[in-house]
Formats: structure tokens, C-alpha cells, sequence
């Protein structure tokens, strides 16, 4: 049967507590969902943007899916991004994408009864994850909970918190806000820190530095992911994984960004690159160069497609995008043990909650 046209919906919800990174601050976060079906069954892809590529998704991008073959994803996909050519694809256009691709895949391996990981094939049964939270907005104790609960209540060995306070400005804070976690979560478990592109060049290798005395493993966008060349500089100034790549909304970002040799882990997002077709397609690339890949937020849009990769490294357990996919989808996963195994049920085994999360829906 040939596609329906697809449905959307934009839900946004608050936060539980004032959140910040490095560079941004933020109150509440918006859900795009997108549903397609052919009649028979219905696959459910989604993004995390503003409403306007709930917009954008409805007025470009379904029409081009409505009517095709439910098992041709690829050929929608290569449609979509054609058409978007005068739009521009990194941003609302990207994101839209995403979650059209993400449900086609999804629609595809319900059609033919399998879990979405198996469709894709298996490279590992269970993918590693890392709790992601620790904003610059929490005080030590809801810190401390935060890592507390992911360290020894989920038994989850590795977690990441956010520094770069206030644009780089607050270095003294950071530090001390790294050796809380470090203490929190003990000798034994990995630490990771975000900085959100916050840090001058310089400045974020001093900053690498004293963060080494720490034992922090992965320094994640020390400078901004578009300074390539402070990357590459950063990188071979520490002994600590540099990582980026979660702005990547084509293959040919991450393929600069490789040749750059800007980062030790490549982190790739199928939510905005293009789904799952152009998320496979990056760690292809990023394998290809001996790289490994880290699948970036939103986890439950990842987990099947990071089980068929040979070299993914982990998926990123983020606070805000957990809370949410467990509270609108059903068959969410537990990461107790510190994996994920996304090998049950058909499709990527989630189904939307709509009237339970109605009171988040806009527009």
C-alpha cells in the first residue's frame, strides 16, 4: 500500500528545573512527531527543535512522502533533501527530515514484523550508554543526586556534566563543579564534560589540562565545533578524547570535520542529520577513517541504529530527552547496568502515548 500523507504533531514541555550550558539557557523543550502510515501500520520518527519544523515538515516534506513505496526509504530520503535545496538544509529543514526518515524506518520494519535493529542487522546486542545532565544551573547537592542516581542507583559507569559557565568566564566554578562529580561518583567511573564550544583556543587546553588531574576521559566541544582549526589544536594539546560533531545536518559536515582531524570520537545526531538513513551513512565514513561514534541526545531515536554499528563507542543518556521519551512513548528502555538492548518488539519498539501527553501539544 502506498503512504498515507503524514501526520504532525508539536508538543512542548518544561523543564523541572532551570537548565544551562556553556552558551545557552533554557526552560522548556519541544518535541516534533511525525506519523506515517500505508494503512497497515504506523511508523513514529521525531526531532527536538522549535515548532517550526513541525511547520516546515507538514507544508514541504509530506507531500513528496504521500504516495510512495512504504519499503523505499532511501528513495524518500534522496527526494526530501533535493527538494529542500533553496531552504537550506542544516536547521529546520535538517531536523525535518530527520524525523520523517526516523519514521520511515521505523514504518518500514513494522511492515515486515522485525525490531528495527534486526531490519538493520546487529552488530552488537547491547550498546553502551553515558548519563548526560549535570547543567550549570544545578547547585552541588541536585548535582550530586543526578550523578548518584546514574552511578549507583543505574549502575551506569560513565556520566557527562556541563561547563563552560557563562561563555568561559567562570573557570574557577567549573573546576570546582568537576572535582564535586569526581568525588560524587568515585575513582572508578569514567567523567566526561561538555563545554559547548565555550572556551577560547588556549583557554580550553589550560582548561584540558587540570582536568586531566581529574581523570575526565572525553573534553566535548572545548571551542566551537565550527572552529575546526581550534579543534585539531586542542586535540593534539591533550590526552583526553575531544569530541564533536552533534551540529552535523550533512555528510559532508562530518566529512570535514574528519579530514580536519578535529576530534578523537566523532558524535553524530539522527535527528538533525538526516535520521537514520544519513546517521548509518556518517559512522560508514567515520569507520572508514578509524574513528569511533558516539550517537548524540534523543537515545530511544538511536538506540536500534547504534546496535548495527561495529564502531559506535556509547549513546548519550541525556536528562531532558529521557524524560520525555519515557514520558510520551511506551517501551522506553532501561539502561540499568550501564547498556541498552533494543532488540524487542517491531520497528524501534515505541508507541506514542497521544492522550496522555495531549496538555504538552501546541499549535
Amino acid at each position: 500500500m502506498p503512504l498515507h500523507r503524514p501526520a504532525v504533531s508539536v508538543y512542548t514541555v518544561p523543564t523541572d528545573a532551570p537548565e544551562a550550558d556553556g552558551t545557552l539557557a533554557w526552560d522548556s523543550t519541544t518535541i516534533v512527531i511525525a506519523e506515517v502510515s500505508d494503512g497497515e501500520a504506523t511508523g513514529t520518527g521525531w526531532t527536538y527543535g522549535p515548532p517550526a519544523v513541525g511547520a516546515f515538515l507538514d507544508e514541504q516534506l509530506a507531500p513528496l512522502v504521500e504516495g510512495r513505496d512504504p519499503l523505499d526509504v532511501p528513495g524518500a530520503h534522496e527526494a526530501m533533501c533535493r527538494a529542500i535545496r533553496n531552504a537550506g538544509r542544516p536547521g529546520v529543514a535538517g531536523c525535518a527530515i530527520s524525523a520523517l526518515d526516523i519514521a520511515l524506518w521505523d514504518l518500514k520494519a513494522r511492515l515486515l514484523e522485525l525490531p528495527l535493529a534486526r531490519l538493520l542487522g546487529v552488530a552488537q546486542e547491547e550498546v553502551p550508554v553515558y548519563g548526560s545532565g549535570g547543567f550549570t544551573t544545578y547547585r552541588d547537592k541536585h548535582l550530586a543526586a543526578q550523578l548518584n542516581g546514574w552511578v549507583h542507583g543505574q549502575r551506569i559507569p560513565r556520566v557527562k556534566i556541563k561547563i563552560g559557565e557563562d561563555r568561559g568566564r567562570a573557570v574557577l566554578r567549573d573546576m570546582a563543579r568537576v572535582r564535586e562529580a569526581r568525588r560524587v561518583i568515585g575513582p572508578g567511573a569514567e567523567l566526561y564534560v561538555d563545554a559547548n564550544g565555550a572556551y577560547t583556543r588556549k583557554q580550553a587546553v589550560r582548561v584540558g589540562r587540570a582536568l586531566a588531574e581529574e581523570g575526565v576521559a572525553w573534553f566535548e566541544e572545548p571551542v566551537s565545533s565550527d572552529d575546526l582549526t581550534g579543534l585539531r589544536l586542542v586535540r593534539d594539546a591533550l590526552v583526553c578524547d575531544v569530541t564533536a560533531g552533534e551540529y552535523g545536518y550533512d555528510l559532508a559536515y562530518f566529512a570535514r570535520m574528519i579530514g580536519a582531524g578535529a576530534v578523537d570520537c566523532l558524535q553524530v545526531d539522527a535527528t538533525r542529520c538526516g535520521g537514520i538513513t544519513e546517521f548509518l551513512r556518517a559512522a560508514a565514513l567515520a569507520q572508514a577513517h578509524g574513528l569511533e561514534v558516539s550517537a548524540h541526545c534523543a537515545p530511544h531515536a538511536h538506540a536500534a541504529a547504534a546496535a548495527s554499528l561495529p564502531n559506535v563507542r556509547h549513546l548519550e543518556w541525556f536528562y531532558d530527552h529521557v524524560r520525555i521519551e519515557d514520558m510520551f512513548f511506551d517501551g522506553a528502555l532501561d539502561p540499568s547496568g550501564g547498556t541498552v538492548r533494543p532488540l524487542s518488539g517491531v520497528g524501534h519498539g515505541l508507541t506514542l502515548r497521544a492522550e496522555e501527553v495531549a496538555r504538552y501539544r501546541v499549535g
